[in-house]
C-alpha cells in the first residue's frame, strides 16, 4: 500500500534542534534518526544506509566537513545525498562543503519547513528513477532533461530563471517556501538582489501558466507554494 518511509539521518549536537527536526521529519512521512557526533553516526552507518544525511558543520571532536570527506571517500556511503547545516555568515564552509560533494546546504537558524522542502528537493534530484526526470503538479508538467513545461497540455515558453524557479517549487510541492529559500536555490547564495525579484518572477510565471497559474499560492508572511 504505502511505500516504505525514506530514512534521514541527522547529525547535530544541539539537542533541541535535533529533536525538533526529527519530529518534523517523522510527521512528514520520513523515518528520522538523530546523532550527536561522528562516532554514533559511524555506528549507525555500519548497520543501515539512509536515504539522506543532514550534517551539521560545527560538531564536537570531528567537524562536518571532515565527516563529509570520509563519506565521499567510502564506496558504501559516497552516493548518499548530504545536506550541510551551516552558520548563516560562514560562506567559506558552504563552499568547502559543495566542493567536497554536498548536495545542498541550509543556513542556521532554519525553519523545519525549510528543512523538509530541501530534503524533498534533494531526494527528487538524486532519486535516479525514471519519474524523477518529470515533475507534475495538477495541470502542470515539467521535463527537466528537455527543459520544457506544459500547462493543460499546452507548451509554455519560460525564461531560464522562470524554469528553475518552477522546477524548485514543483520539487517541493505542497511546502511553503520563503522568498529567501527561493533566492538561495534559484539565484545562488551569493546573489545580492532582493526578495522583490522572486515576486516579479512569480507574477510572470502565473501569467504564462494561465489558469494553471492559480496553483501557485501566496502563503501570507512566508512566501509561496505550488499545489496540485
Amino acid at each position: 500500500m504505502n511505500k516504505k518511509a525514506q530514512s534521514v539521518f541527522m547529525v547535530e549536537d544541539d539537542d533541541n534542534i535535533r529533536e525538533m527536526t526529527l519530529y518534523a521529519l517523522n510527521s512528514s512521512g520520513f523515518k528520522g534518526e538523530g546523532f550527536a557526533d561522528a562516532q554514533t553516526l559511524r555506528e549507525a552507518l555500519n548497520a543501515q544506509t539512509p536515504s539522506l544525511i543532514l550534517l551539521d558543520i560545527m560538531l564536537p571532536k570531528e567537524d562536518g566537513i571532515s565527516i563529509l570527506k570520509r563519506l565521499r571517500q567510502s564506496e558504501k556511503t559516497k552516493a548518499i545525498p548530504v545536506i550541510m547545516l551551516t552558520a548563516k555568515s560562514s560562506e567559506i564552509d558552504r563552499i568547502k562543503g559543495l566542493d567536497l560533494g554536498a548536495d545542498d546546504y541550509i543556513s542556521k537558524p532554519f525553519s523545519v519547513l525549510e528543512a523538509i522542502a530541501r530534503i524533498k528537493a534533494v531526494l527528487r534530484r538524486c532519486g535516479g528513477d525514471a519519474e524523477s526526470n518529470e515533475l507534475k503538479a495538477g495541470a502542470i508538467s515539467l521535463h527537466k532533461d528537455r527543459r520544457v513545461v506544459f500547462a493543460r497540455q499546452k507548451e509554455i515558453a519560460l525564461t531560464f530563471k522562470e524554469f528553475e524557479l518552477l522546477k524548485y517549487m514543483m520539487s517541493a510541492k505542497g511546502v511553503a517556501l520563503t522568498r529567501d529559500m527561493l533566492l538561495e536555490q534559484v539565484w545562488g547564495f551569493d546573489y545580492l538582489g532582493e526578495s522583490r525579484t522572486v515576486d516579479m518572477h512569480i507574477k510572470s510565471l502565473r501569467q504564462k501558466l494561465g489558469e494553471a497559474g492559480d496553483q501557485i499560492k501566496t502563503v501570507r508572511n512566508v512566501g509561496y507554494k505550488i499545489k496540485d
